[in-house]
């Protein structure tokens, strides 16, 4: 009688303990698909179109002062992107807040690096003369009222920051290549004295030494497509960042790059077997065929640099091999011969191949 007491007890535990696991296993399970729904969530997104959602162009009120700005508003709102007016660090800039997914950044938001600084033809040319009057005091403060002295806070503040110098109301001539910069030269020379030396210091300066790059437009549609075009490269941004970490650096790109599928028998390996050749740098698919054309596999190929007698003879034992390509023959030759030889037998991890 104690025994089937004894026995029913073990059952009724053993049934606990698969029951228990069971209900560990859903668990798992529902853990594992809560963790997949949330990455896919999360990568959808990062794609360009959700993110353009998360994007906010701010742009300083002191730009919808000058004529034909409406433009730049207008366009932002039949592409219902998102915009604010509000006062900036960098006066008559545009700047870029982009809201980050719950859970990311306890802030929310976070401001990009990009920095639009939109000013007229006169205004830009006060900078010129501001920065050259720095350069000639070797580094003394500006006036208060040139637009350099900002500029210069906020790259001191974040030397993180990319700042655009759009210059407006630019008579066609200005915007392209030579032609523009003598024009430019020709204007800063006839209203400023300034000679070809010092223009050159000041552009060197501002792109060089401050990371500013200079455009010139016409007004403000070209600011306009300008500005667009900083949204949708910093809307692909999230996205692309995340495509190049997941790549391995020493895969080549191609339709395999998720791997080739090797079936029970044996069939595939072969071709596993030629994309691991083909990894080496500057290593063809053709000459990767010759090489497992002549040791089908790997263990076959170790084994005959085992039989070799010198180093010498194993580095350019593969040098012979005829490649054919194009209806022409050549030879793997020595480099490629020894750059294989030393992925396959080397000691070091750190050494480099080529």
């Amino acid at each position: 009688m104690e025994e089937d007491r004894q026995k029913a007890r073990e059952k009724k535990e053993d049934r606990e303990r698969q029951r228990a696991v069971r209900a560990q296993e859903k668990e798992e399970m529902r853990q594992e698909q809560q963790r997949r729904r949330e990455a896919a969530e999360h990568l959808k997104s990062l794609r360009p179109e959700n993110c353009l959602k998360c994007l906010t162009v701010c742009v300083d009120p002191a730009l919808l002062q000058q004529e034909g700005s409406d433009f730049l508003l207008d366009t932002l709102a039949s592409f219902e992107w998102r915009f604010s007016v509000e006062s900036q660090q960098l006066p008559h800039s545009i700047t870029w807040t982009r809201d980050l997914p719950q859970g990311e950044d306890s802030r929310g938001t976070v401001e990009e690096e990009q920095v639009v600084l939109v000013l007229g033809l006169t205004d830009f040319l006060d900078v010129v003369i501001s920065v050259k009057k720095m350069l000639d005091s070797e580094g003394d403060e500006t006036g208060p009222d040139s637009f350099l002295s900002p500029l210069l806070e906020c790259l001191n503040r974040d030397d993180k920051k990319v700042v655009s110098l759009l210059v407006t109301d630019c008579q066609p001539d200005y915007r392209t290549g030579t032609c523009g910069v003598h024009l430019l030269d020709y204007t800063l020379q006839s209203k400023l004295g300034m000679k070809n030396l010092d223009i050159e210091e000041v552009l060197v300066y501002l792109q060089l030494c401050k990371n500013v790059s200079l455009v010139f437009l016409d007004g403000w549609e070209e600011v306009t497509d300008h500005v667009c075009a900083v949204t949708k490269a910093l809307s692909k941004r999230p996205f692309k960042l995340l495509t190049e970490r997941a790549e391995l650096p020493f895969c080549v790109d191609g339709s395999w790059a998720s791997g080739v599928r090797v079936e029970r028998d044996g069939s595939g390996l072969n071709q596993v077997w030629s994309r691991q050749i083909q990894q080496l740098n500057r290593v063809s698919p053709v000459v990767a065929s010759t090489v497992t054309a002549a040791y089908p596999s790997p263990q076959l190929l170790l084994q005959v640099y085992q039989s070799l007698g010198s180093e010498k003879e194993r580095k350019d034992l593969l040098a012979g091999l005829l490649v054919k390509s194009g209806g022409k023959e050549r030879r793997i030759g020595p480099e490629i011969s020894a750059r294989v030889y030393r992925c396959f037998t080397a000691q070091n991890p750190q050494l480099v191949l080529d």
